[in-house]
């Protein structure tokens, strides 16, 4: 082979591993991104990070999303269906639309909360229970002015429990035609136990409808996780220290979640203290007083966030011993409660399907 004939053979060679290279580049997957959006939303922030092959950016979507949950759950905003619910007489008409204030629109958010409501106070003999507004806003913890109570009326609690129960609100009607009625004008709702839960599972809906299989959503700490993190196996979480000295990145236990829900309740963070005694965000409405007890946290997995999030909450009120007995008994949740031993020190007790998590 002459020196022509050599380079000419050399030249297609490299023409043709540079096609096949090329093709080989076309043909290969995008590398997986691992994208994270962050905004606030519900008086805290929300985070979400998935691996999307496509490399999209949800946040626009979740925005809307957020804002139209908040439109019908949202207690501080007045215009919105829960606020208008709250100020009406005895009948409201779902029909009603926050954004127009008109009767043409659907309040699936709404709803959806109402009735996932209805099943846990059921499942907790009503010590979750979103009627208790009334009593949330006057330890001044609702949506009206912020103060401390200085000076305890029993007379006035009395009163104000006379309004607390589900059986004074009734769904009625099909599924686009939907009333609420009131037994008591002075009846209010408060969805703020569950909404943030249902919006974390909302957000998350949005990236399954997208094909995406590997997620996590938190807002304010309740967090749906569903397929890897990336680090392959499962999203890693901490449950916070709870004591009211410790800083928010301070963990007691860092917890494997992977295709579940997280929420965490406490009541070392929303509190006031008056004369020397606390006062905490997390009201018993059978007696409408704050509660406070041993138990200082409760971090409930289940199938999804907004039921984690409520039966954390009626969990705060049941204390310690009734809500280790339920959450035993209660099919298709798990539950870890931190709490306070009689020498000042914290222990944990846990659900038996954890304890391959608490005794490593």
């Amino acid at each position: 082979m002459n020196m022509q004939s050599f380079t000419t053979t050399l030249l297609v060679c490299l023409v043709l591993l540079l096609g096949f290279g090329a093709c080989q580049n076309a043909e290969a997957p995008p590398a997986m991104k691992t994208t994270v959006v962050e905004g606030k939303t519900m008086g805290t922030y929300y985070r979400v990070k998935y691996r999307d092959a496509e490399n999209r950016d949800f946040k626009a979507v979740f925005d809307s999303l957020l804002v139209a949950i908040n439109l019908e759950v949202s207690t501080y905003i007045p215009n919105s269906t829960i606020s208008t619910f709250n100020r009406s007489a005895d009948t409201f008409d779902l029909a009603y639309n926050p954004n127009t204030q008109g009767l043409d629109y659907f309040n699936k958010h709404f709803i959806t909360n109402f009735k996932a409501a209805q099943e846990i106070v059921a499942a907790t003999d009503a010590y979750f229970d979103p009627t208790v507004m009334p009593l949330v806003n006057y330890w001044g913890f609702g949506y009206t002015e912020k103060k401390p109570v200085t000076n305890v009326d029993s007379l006035a609690i009395d009163s104000l429990n006379q309004f607390i129960g589900m059986d004074k609100v009734e769904l009625i009607g099909g599924a686009h035609s939907m009333l609420l009625v009131k037994k008591e004008a002075s009846t209010q709702l408060d969805f703020s136990a569950i909404a943030k839960g249902y919006a974390v599972d909302q957000l998350g809906e949005i990236l399954s409808e997208a094909g995406i299989t590997d997620f996590l959503v938190d807002i304010g700490g309740e967090t749906v996780a569903r397929g890897n993190s990336e680090r392959g196996g499962p999203w890693r979480l901490g449950i916070n220290v709870p004591k009211e000295e410790a800083a928010i990145n301070d963990i007691e236990v860092i917890v494997p979640l992977k295709d579940q829900g997280l929420a965490t309740s406490g009541n070392y963070r929303n509190f006031y203290e008056v004369a020397g005694k606390k006062y905490s965000h997390t009201i018993n409405p059978k007696t409408g007083f704050p509660e406070r007890s041993t138990l200082l946290s409760a971090s409930v997995f289940a199938k999804d966030c907004m039921t984690a999030d409520g039966y954390a909450t009626g969990f705060m009120v049941l204390g310690l011993e009734r809500s280790m007995q339920l959450a035993t008994q209660i099919e298709g949740i798990e539950a870890c409660f931190i709490y306070s031993k009689p020498d000042g020190q914290l222990d944990i007790q846990y659900t038996p399907a954890l304890a391959s998590i608490f005794e490593k």
